[in-house]
């Protein structure tokens, strides 16, 4: 369930595109009428104002938007301005081409499902020239590519539909290949990670953990490190609760001193339109804060602003 509040009588998108104009092109940036506006339109009116504001002034949104704007604000803006499956494809791109940081290329790519990574896929190669399978196989090494290239490739079953007899199998033949055992198969982990779906994962976890009394998230900690582990992790706990996994990244990206503006930015830009609403409640049920006073606490200026208006509401 989505988060953002947007107006109740759909605005015209060529009225949006001009009062934008007017807010970017005076002597100062309006930079309030902007998040004002922007934090208030879904992915469809979006795109319709960037249509518009190129029909009308012959100008992209996205330049005007990044000559005016700055810092953590601005890159939250442009992410925000992407189509979804387009945000997807830029976020994994500059992940693993640019940054070399690869905890966000593993997150979109483990947390969705294979016919929206097809989409991407497509998304990626004609935008970048280059398939995602290139730049994994270029930038990442040993399981962790293995895992990320098995669940880019592999078909997995969309259904509800769970054989419980090879869910028993599979918990029976995880635990052969990690914890029975002195090392771990990866293979096998990578096989029936990537090719089961969502509730089959579901079905094996709840196997595994009542014969072996602690659940397949603790056995892939026990068993497995570094990227390879936030992978498997990511698809296990995002088959059964991706709400309560988004919860624990954004709690990480504030724990401390500092804060993690990019993962925070990142999966508030990409969860708002798609289960923020749950997210915020299993914020609160685990770490008794609302998500939105933590991120009051942990930002400043416009760019708290645009975020607490993406989450909507406190709970």
């Amino acid at each position: 369930m989505a988060t953002l509040v947007v107006p109740p009588i759909p605005p015209c998108p060529r009225d949006d595109a001009m009062h934008l104009h007017h807010a970017l092109k005076g002597l100062k940036c309006d930079t309030d009428a902007v998040v004002n506006l922007l934090a208030h339109r879904d992915a469809t009116q979006r795109a319709n104002i960037v249509q518009e504001f190129r029909a009308i002034y012959s100008e992209e949104l996205s330049e005007c938007l990044e000559k005016e704007l700055h810092g953590k604000l601005e890159s939250a803006i442009l992410l925000w301005m992407h189509d979804p499956v387009v945000r997807d494809a830029v976020i994994i791109r500059q992940c693993l081409a640019v940054d070399s940081s690869f905890h966000g290329a593993t997150e979109i790519i483990c947390s969705r499902t294979h016919s929206q990574m097809q989409s991407i896929k497509e998304v990626y190669l004609s935008k970048f020239g280059a398939s995602v399978d290139h730049d994994v196989e270029a930038h990442t090494s040993a399981d962790h590519k293995k895992i990320l290239l098995a669940y880019l490739n592999n078909p997995r079953d969309e259904s509800d539909e769970v054989d419980m007899e090879q869910a028993g199998k599979d918990a029976k033949a995880l635990y052969k290949a990690g914890e029975k055992r002195l090392g771990t198969d990866e293979d096998t982990f990578i096989k029936i990670f990537s090719e089961r779906s969502a509730p089959h994962l579901v079905a094996v976890n709840s196997y595994y953990n009542h014969v072996h009394g602690h659940s397949l998230k603790k056995a892939v900690k026990n068993e497995t490190s570094g990227h390879f582990r936030h992978a498997l992790l990511t698809i296990v706990q995002c088959a059964e609760n991706p709400a309560k996994y988004f919860a624990k990244v954004l709690y990480k990206s504030m724990k401390g001193l500092g804060t993690d503006d990019v993962t925070l930015t990142r999966v508030i830009v990409t969860r708002t339109e798609i289960d923020m609403h749950y997210i915020k409640i299993e914020y609160f049920k685990k770490y008794h804060k609302t998500l939105n006073d933590a991120v009051h606490s942990d930002t400043l200026g416009h760019y708290r602003d645009f975020l607490l208006q993406l989450l909507g509401p406190n709970v």
